[in-house]
């Protein structure tokens, strides 16, 4: 436990997540007094100092005092609370994150502040590194994702990205910390669950009419979509794409090996989805076990190949690196298989370990002799991916990083040079409002002016639930979306 006294208790989330950045998966609690780190903040002559201290060393970062609208002033603040903090963790560890002085999820927003304020790539690069402390390395990983975003990162006026969740899994992974269930305890939930949907599907595509928008792209996720019945599957997407046409773009996780036949696949070309995901996570027997998968690596190009003789020519990979128990040799061989089968985009995830996954218990409260990858594993299996793809052909499009990251790395989007998914940059980018349908699903949407504004508005996680209450779901986006005066 570490206890924090701060003249800025506002941003005491965004402290605690500094602190754990070099302290690791510490809790964090607000104190008046004997805090292990002490903060004070002084404003003199038209400038804030923010001073941090802790055990006898002390660093101090000095600003002008912000201008501008309270969203930017609270931004500015903010960042010079945390890089000062940031400043004295890195003394007393000695530690020096690849990420530098960012814990938040996007750190491509920070090149963009740059681009689009005159900067050029270079000029913006640089800032990025001057200015929070990020590596050279992280830095032209930023600028390749937006190098490969350009023309696409931004949709045109008038349009959304449209979401749908699938909330069931053939079994539920030990990393997972998502609100899906396992279909074998949960099979008597599919058909209310497909109707409540579908239900919620038509109300939003009254008001999505209503509000003159048309889709965009269009993205059907999970849980594992073609986990449920094949006929309950094609109701959804019928549904969806007659209550929403036009979508240049339309990808459904496949996701699980072990869920895919030649039926579901064979819908999913008729109901026109340009792009599958059919994930792999690891070409590892023993770590597919170990992770609680219902297949083996074979299966997944088994797979792979069906969907390739079905005439499927846009498919996305994911794997994880530092599963427990990989060493880089085992990830290395995942990414031999995987060049090997050449899809069209890869993805490549840190390993997170939330503290509701069943994996979070296992490594930490029960003992289960998991081996948790060091932090420096985690990066040469990150480092190795990346040059690897590269080489072969693949470029980095999109990039987000999560709490409790293996080595406090990233996930990484890599697509073949015209096959980068705009359901994924405009999401992680924030340049796309999402309409969001389903069980847990999130619906955000963009308001412009000098300061972007998200709101968001959120299903109910519950599957019983939602299916009580979808009318009240589609009430929620219509308090987000139409104007007050045309609800």
């Amino acid at each position: 436990m570490i206890a924090v006294q701060t003249a800025a208790p506002e941003f005491i989330s965004d402290i605690g997540d500094m602190l754990r950045l070099f302290l690791g998966d510490v809790q964090i609690v607000e104190a008046d007094c004997g805090a292990d780190y002490v903060h004070i903040a002084t404003e003199e002559n038209g400038e804030i100092t923010d001073r941090w201290s802790c055990a006898g060393a002390a660093r101090a970062l000095c600003g002008p005092a912000p201008a501008g609208t309270q969203v930017e002033i609270r931004r500015a603040r903010k960042r010079q609370v945390k890089m000062a903090l940031y400043l004295l963790l890195r003394e007393t560890t000695g530690m020096q994150p690849p990420w530098g002085a960012l814990t938040g999820i996007r750190p491509t927003r920070l090149l963009y502040e740059g681009l689009d304020a005159g900067l050029s790539m270079e000029d913006a690069r640089a800032r990025v590194m001057r200015e929070f402390d990020v590596s050279a390395d992280r830095a032209e990983l930023l600028c390749e994702i937006a190098r490969m975003q350009q023309g696409v990162r931004t949709p045109e006026p008038g349009s959304f990205d449209l979401y749908i969740g699938i909330p069931f899994c053939r079994t539920r992974c030990s990393y997972c910390s998502f609100s899906s269930g396992e279909i074998g305890r949960n099979q008597k939930l599919v058909a209310p669950y497909t109707g409540a949907l579908i239900r919620e599907i038509r109300e939003a595509a009254k008001l999505m009419e209503e509000a003159g928008l048309h889709v965009r792209a269009a993205y059907m996720g999970g849980g594992t979509p073609t986990a449920i019945p094949c006929g309950d599957l094609e109701r959804i997407l019928a549904a969806a794409r007659e209550a929403f046409p036009g979508a240049v773009e339309w990808t459904v996780e496949a996701g699980r090996p072990d869920t895919i036949d030649r039926e579901k696949l064979g819908m999913l070309r008729r109901m026109e989805i340009t792009r599958i995901s059919v994930n792999p996570q690891t070409f590892s027997d023993e770590t597919l076990a170990r992770i609680g998968r219902s297949h083996s690596g074979a299966d997944t190009v088994a797979a792979y190949r069906l969907a390739r003789e079905l005439g499927f020519d846009d498919i996305n990979m994911d794997l994880i690196a530092a599963l427990p128990g990989e060493t880089p040799e085992v990830f290395s061989e995942t990414l031999d298989r995987v060049i090997d089968l050449a899809p069209e985009s890869v993805t490549v995830h840190s390993l997170a370990i939330k503290r509701s996954s069943r994996l979070h218990e296992e490594m930490h409260v029960s003992g289960a002799g998991h081996t948790q990858v060091s932090a420096a594993g985690a990066g040469e299996m990150i480092a190795c991916a990346r040059a690897r793809l590269t080489h072969a052909g693949w470029r980095p499009y999109y990039l987000y990083r999560q709490k409790y990251m293996a080595g406090n790395l990233e996930n990484v989007g890599y697509a073949k040079p015209g096959k980068a998914c705009l359901y994924n940059i405009g999401n992680m980018e924030e340049t796309a409002s999402v309409l969001a349908l389903g069980a847990g699903a999130i619906s955000k949407w963009l308001f412009g002016g000098r300061d972007l504004r998200i709101e968001r508005a959120a299903n109910v996680k519950n599957i019983e639930e939602y299916v009580q209450r979808v009318d009240e779901m589609v009430l929620r986006k219509r308090a987000l979306i139409l104007p007050e005066g045309n609800r």
